[in-house]
């Protein structure tokens, strides 16, 4: 049996993916394993743009009898939304189960790999916008024999991860080249992925930092902050005063990672 396509669904939705067959075998009984020591994406947030797939490593360990043979059970990690992990759950996983491999009678070292796709993007359910942030890490063993969820061995609270909107941050300041004392304006727009429409979108209402670096030096400073509009847009003004570069950065947000845009020199004469 395959663990094919846990993807972001909700309830039978996601578990009609394990395409259980329920003629091949007799019943069986859920596997008694434990899972511990789930690590998805090196513990790093997962960041999604609004069209491409995807897909991070995770590693995780299964404690099992001695009895039990490793080749008749597939097992995978998780990441799902809701008090426990079961049928009723919005989840994530992978196209296939984990790869493992024995260092005792009773322990597994487990290599899996999970996907991670904007909704409609391929035919597969995937993410919508309402889904960005935390989510939860579990674990999942089912029988290769498999008749029915009452076979399965779920476990949760293994941890938890952000699923985040791809951002995107620019800057331009103008006029360059400018006198000294004169007002330069500078403008630019945050956005992120929008996985409903699969576009980039304005984050509007925002807090984001102008920062300058003066020509020569390698450390920006924080001259103001500013709030993007609802269009993700920004604008401000600052006095010139040297050779330097201007840049917006974006501390990021449970939903968005941190963005900083390239630095835009300006020539100060």
């Amino acid at each position: 049996m395959r663990i094919r396509a846990l993807v972001v669904a909700t309830g039978a939705v996601a578990l009609s993916a394990l395409a259980v067959p329920a003629a091949q075998a007799a019943p069986t009984t859920a596997p008694g394993v434990t899972f511990s020591q789930v690590k998805i994406n090196a513990g790093k947030a997962v960041v999604v743009g609004p069209t491409a797939k995807v897909t991070v490593n995770a590693t995780y360990t299964v404690t099992k009898p001695a009895n039990l043979n490793a080749a008749s059970i597939d097992t995978g990690p998780l990441l799902y939304r809701g008090t426990q992990l079961n049928a009723q759950a919005d989840i994530i996983g992978g196209d296939d189960p984990g790869v493992c491999s024995a260092v005792s009678t009773t322990v597994l070292h487990c290599t899996a790999k999970i996907q991670f796709r904007p909704v409609g993007s391929d035919e597969y359910e995937g993410l919508a916008n309402t889904q960005a942030g935390a989510w939860k890490v579990g674990a999942l063993a089912v029988p290769r024999n498999a008749t029915g969820l009452g076979d399965f061995t779920w476990q949760s609270n293994l941890g938890a991860i952000n699923v985040q909107r791809q951002a995107k941050l620019t800057v331009n300041a103008a006029p360059e080249p400018v006198k000294k004392g004169k007002t330069l304006t500078v403008t630019g727009a945050l956005t992120r992925a929008n996985w409903d429409t699969h576009k980039y979108a304005g984050y509007s209402a925002q807090s984001v930092q102008l920062q300058f670096r003066k020509s020569g030096s390698s450390t920006y400073s924080t001259v103001k902050t500013v709030k993007t509009g609802s269009t993700g847009a920004l604008k401000t003004t600052v006095t010139a005063s040297v050779d330097g570069y201007y840049r917006f950065v974006f501390a990021g947000t449970s939903t968005t990672p941190a963005v900083s845009a390239a630095g835009d020199f300006v020539d100060v004469r």
